[in-house]
């Protein structure tokens, strides 16, 4: 796997983990979906995490031609 393609795949997961950070907030913000809040919000820590873990392997790799 390139460096490009490991940013792609950070940038992805730090897209879902703001979409689920958002629904987080909407939730506990809803008195009948709070509820949905706290596994929301785990879910989108892990997301985060792994959207850190991607653009970490991507820092380790080796630039592309192409990028260069």
């Amino acid at each position: 796997m390139t460096r490009e393609q490991r940013l792609t795949m950070a940038d992805a997961a730090n897209t879902r983990a703001a979409a689920l950070a958002r629904d987080a907030e909407d939730a506990a913000r809803s008195f009948h979906d709070r509820h949905k809040a706290a596994p929301l919000a785990a879910a989108g820590a892990l997301w985060a995490d792994i959207a850190r873990s991607h653009a970490a392997i991507a820092a380790a790799l080796p630039e592309t031609a192409k990028e260069k």
